[in-house]
């Protein structure tokens, strides 16, 4: 088995969120927040899984994004992954 993953989003610092604008039926409210994640979803073939979630980005020693070093955490988070598929944690 094998787990792949795929970023949801690129990171820029922030995300946006939508809910349902409990004062004005119909009508919804955008919030804006800074993060220091990226929605991730990682994939299994066999058996056949989806497991999306947040992943920590990782900075450089300039406190700049590191977009290869993410990538490179998002591997290490789908073998942990692919561990829980394994043992029926994530199914």
């Amino acid at each position: 088995m094998a787990v792949t993953y795929t970023l949801k989003e690129t990171f820029n610092g922030k995300r946006t969120t939508t809910s349902p604008d409990p004062e004005n039926e119909g009508k919804t409210i955008e919030t804006t927040a800074d993060v220091t994640d990226i929605e991730v979803e990682f994939k299994s073939d066999n058996p056949d899984v989806t497991h999306t979630r947040y992943v920590n980005v990782c900075f450089d020693g300039s406190g700049n994004y590191d977009d290869a070093a993410t990538k490179a955490r998002c591997a290490e988070v789908a073998m942990g992954v692919e561990h829980k598929i394994n043992v029926g944690v994530i199914s």
